[in-house]
């Protein structure tokens, strides 16, 4: 038994504070704005934390790597990895929307207010990949940006030869340092995800059950299921039997950091950490995870699918017709990688939806609002995916 709470104690602590958080927000929401304070100071100590981590896992890893044939396999089998799991969340949400049609769902008069980015495509594309100051670079919102630096810095590294042996070594040991960081900030996690979780029971808890209850109905449900059984056969092509036992075992923490925050940044170091514990080595982990973070979104696929579907019920258009489901397929993969690993970071990819479909101006607020209420689901499936999506690589890449 003592073992038992060793082990989980963790776990069965951050379970209490979530609890004790969500019957806060449903019994008592008027103090949610007294605890949430707690939550953000949470959150930003582990934001301001992950951004060095991310930097120092990826270069380090590219750097660490003993030949240039691996990391091109890696890369070859991620990227490859990312697309398959995207349109299989998509494919097999077509299919729910086809055998469970929503209806009764029309325009609604509510308005959600979003700052637009007005931008042209060319300096929005300039601006996912690269950055004006080197200081915009530790920048949660440049992501992109700072991976692509800390890959290039990584394999400069390695090009350094003897020469590059100090800088090796200085970014090995600034990862384990920013490791031990993030275990010395998860320690007070029940604390700052409990009032989280209370904020985000108090704030969008009512509205589940209003206009949007069908297409969130479907959405949710079909979002468990493909948790489950997809995730569980992704762990079993990887390692079988032990590694379904495994991925579920080493879950529990990231999916719980997942749906208490809803940001799948602020869910890596966990994924990190459970990749450890399932024994994907950390040249894979320290890359696929942090990239898969900006790059790979299950939960953004399948929400792009259903908030397509919604609009196209408002204005009366056909959803299955060929053409848009192979258009849909597209601006899904897009949006899964535009969409940020930040809460509700994917209004981006829902104006692209938007734009590229040419839809009216009374289908903004529908798309926005699902965007919103799916949020929690879609980023326990966005960022779980990572570690799933970690073992599936090791499957074909030993280091």
């Amino acid at each position: 038994m003592k073992e038992v709470l060793k082990n989980y104690s963790g776990i069965l602590l951050l379970l209490l504070g979530i609890t004790v958080g969500s019957v806060i927000g449903i019994v008592a929401p008027q103090i949610v704005d007294y605890i949430k304070p707690l939550g953000d100071i949470f959150l930003n100590l582990l934001f301001v934390s992950v951004v060095p981590l991310v930097f120092f896992a990826v270069s380090n890893s590219i750097a660490s790597l003993e030949q240039q044939s691996k990391f091109g396999k890696i890369m070859l089998v991620m990227a490859s990895t990312f697309l398959f799991f995207i349109l299989t969340a998509a494919v097999f949400t077509i299919f729910a929307v086809y055998l469970f049609p929503v209806s009764g769902v029309s325009g609604s008069s509510e308005i959600v207010e979003e700052a637009a980015n007005t931008d042209s495509w060319g300096n929005r594309i300039v601006s996912f990949f690269t950055v004006g100051e080197f200081t915009q670079l530790f920048s949660r919102q440049n992501m992109l940006a700072l991976l692509i630096f800390a890959f290039m810095t990584g394999f400069s590294a390695r090009k350094a030869g003897e020469k590059g042996q100090a800088f090796r070594a200085f970014i090995a040991s600034g990862y384990e340092v920013m490791k031990e960081l993030l275990l010395l900030i998860m320690k007070i996690a029940p604390i700052g995800l409990g009032a989280y979780f209370a904020y985000q029971v108090a704030t969008l808890g009512p509205q589940l059950f209003g206009f949007y209850a069908k297409p969130l109905g479907l959405y949710y449900i079909a979002g468990i299921i493909y948790f489950i059984v997809f995730f569980s056969l992704y762990a079993f092509m990887a390692k079988g039997q032990n590694g379904v036992k495994s991925f579920w075992t080493n879950a529990i923490y990231p999916t719980l950091t997942a749906l208490s925050t809803c940001s799948s940044f602020a869910t890596m170091p966990a994924n990190l950490l459970a990749a450890t514990k399932i024994g994907v080595p950390s040249q894979i982990a320290n890359i696929v995870i942090p990239i898969g973070t900006t790059l790979h979104k299950n939960g953004s696929s399948m929400s792009s699918i259903i908030k397509i579907y919604v609009a196209f019920l408002i204005i009366g258009r056909d959803f299955f017709e060929p053409t848009n489901l192979l258009l849909a397929l597209g601006i899904t993969v897009f949006v899964s990688i535009v969409a940020g690993g930040i809460p509700n970071g994917g209004y981006i990819g829902e104006m692209l939806m938007i734009s590229v479909y040419k839809l009216p101006q009374e289908a903004i607020p529908a798309v926005m609002i699902i965007g919103t209420l799916v949020d929690p689901l879609a980023t326990v499936l966005n960022a779980v995916g990572q570690l799933v999506a970690s073992m599936f690589v090791n499957r074909f890449v030993k280091v």
